[in-house]
């Protein structure tokens, strides 16, 4: 049990234990979160859309059923929330644009599906830039969302929403999805628990339009709510055409298991990053402790070039796919800098297009070999901590490319593999930092267990509430 009594900072874990124990309903859980909504929202603007009525009847619903004993799952009753690309029945998925409807979502996305069939009380939706096209999060429609720790910084992206409510307990579980980052990279700007699993293992109905570089994924304050909502969510969905054939166990199974002899390479930079040196210091730090527990920690770089060129070429092919979705007439009101890569991905040649997925085949082949080795690669989360909100990159950034200031996030989608951000403690700006863990493909428990065992060596700290900047 947490220290806190209050029961908008519990855990998904602890509240299944209060409502089994009868002592807690998920009526109160949910009052608790919505008010939490109420009294934090307007600082950070995590949530877009909120439901109120719709997660009282649910909680409802759910009370009746851990009354009777027959609770649908261990989450059952919790407070959770859906990012706004994602399909929610009854609620509008705007996706951060004007271009969109605001008409109610016919049915359910499988992520929103499988929530709902384990008990999960959908508190509302959660911000994204407009179409997840970017690292932070603000859109033209609802403007930006901030990070809890300053309100004057980003909360990062494109799952901003989710990590900002996540950081506040403004509801318990979280839907994040990550097609370069877009789950660690807000979980590591605001200081929470985020896992992109390996590609496939949670369906996507509809398709990204990132396709297989894209990534469904929980946003927790423990890496034990993440291990329940993916015990709910990693399932398959006949509706996804790119799903894979691995669907894992039970999650929780293995967070309690030892390190002793996992086999860790640390990389500071991957050989070509900068890294700012007081996120550099907690980043060592928090390698030390895994050292002190067991696993085998060697410094180590996968051997790969900065692929950013490789990834950019991906990317700007799926906007441009992504902008001939919507309205001639409706473009104008698209974000400029989505329309400008679009411009860039309609303009470039299927054969370098092609080049690219060689070149995307191969990092996923060397990573492979590298695996044989390495049980872990572990780097940092960012190379910096949150900078201005409403910026798409650092100032001072002579680019502007949102990809140049994430260099640890986006090669691991190119190459399919789970990537978690844990919180490792604060940077001298007193912003959070995070360490972030990879493993092969299908060895998602790897990750989920260094992560478990370092959660309780460096257990993380959350805003009471947020601070203004």
């Amino acid at each position: 049990m947490s220290a806190s009594t209050e029961v908008g900072e519990l855990s998904a874990a602890e509240l299944s234990e209060l409502y089994r124990a009868k002592k807690l309903s998920p009526v109160e859980a949910t009052q608790a979160a919505l008010a939490r909504i109420d009294r934090f929202n307007a600082a950070v603007n995590a949530y877009c859309h909120v439901d109120p009525a719709g997660a009282l009847a649910a909680a409802r619903e759910s009370e009746a059923r851990w009354a009777k004993g027959e609770p649908l799952s261990p989450i059952d009753g919790v407070p959770s929330s859906i990012k706004d690309l994602t399909y929610a029945k009854g609620m509008p998925t705007r996706k951060g644009s004007f271009s969109t409807s605001d008409a109610p979502a016919a049915e359910d996305a499988p992520f929103s599906a499988r929530m709902r069939e384990a008990g999960a009380v959908i508190l509302g939706k959660t911000a994204t830039p407009e179409f997840g096209w970017k690292g932070v999060t603000d859109n033209p429609l609802f403007g930006v969302t901030r990070n809890p720790w300053n309100t004057g910084r980003t909360s990062g992206g494109s799952s901003g929403g989710a990590a900002a409510a996540a950081a506040l307990n403004m509801g318990v579980l979280h839907q994040g999805s990550d097609a370069g980052g877009s789950i660690r990279i807000p979980c590591g700007f605001c200081g929470v628990f985020g896992i992109k699993p390996t590609f496939g293992v949670i369906p996507q109905w509809p398709a990204s339009a990132m396709t297989t570089l894209s990534h469904m994924g929980p946003v927790t304050r423990t890496v034990k709510d993440a291990a329940l909502m993916l015990n709910a969510v990693a399932r398959p969905d006949p509706r996804d055409w790119y799903a894979g054939s691995f669907f894992p166990g039970d999650w929780t199974e293995e967070l309690d298991a030892p390190l002793a002899g996992l086999r860790v390479a640390y990389s500071r930079d991957l050989g070509y990053v900068k890294v700012r040196a007081d996120v550099a210091a907690r980043v060592d730090a928090a390698v030390t402790r895994l050292r002190m527990l067991g696993a085998v920690v060697e410094e180590a770089d996968p051997g790969f070039a900065d692929p950013i060129e490789t990834f950019n070429a991906l990317w700007y092919a799926g906007a441009a796919k992504l902008l001939d979705t919507i309205p001639a007439e409706q473009r104008e009101k698209v974000d400029p800098g989505l329309r400008a890569i679009a411009e860039q991905g309609r303009g470039l040649p299927i054969v370098s297009y092609m080049h690219a997925m060689d070149a995307r085949a191969a990092l996923g082949e060397l990573m492979g070999k590298f695996h044989r080795t390495y049980d872990l690669l572990v780097t940092p989360m960012l190379p910096i901590t949150a900078f201005a909100a409403g910026r798409n990159a650092p100032a001072g950034d002579k680019d502007g490319d949102w990809v140049a200031w994430t260099p640890f996030t986006f090669p691991f989608n190119m190459t399919q593999q789970p990537a978690a951000s844990l919180p490792c403690g604060f940077a001298d700006d007193g912003l959070p930092v995070g360490l972030h863990v990879v493993a092969a493909k299908f060895e998602d428990a790897l990750v989920m267990r260094a992560c478990a065992a370092l959660e309780r060596a460096l257990p993380p700290v959350f805003p009471k509430a947020p601070k203004a900047g």
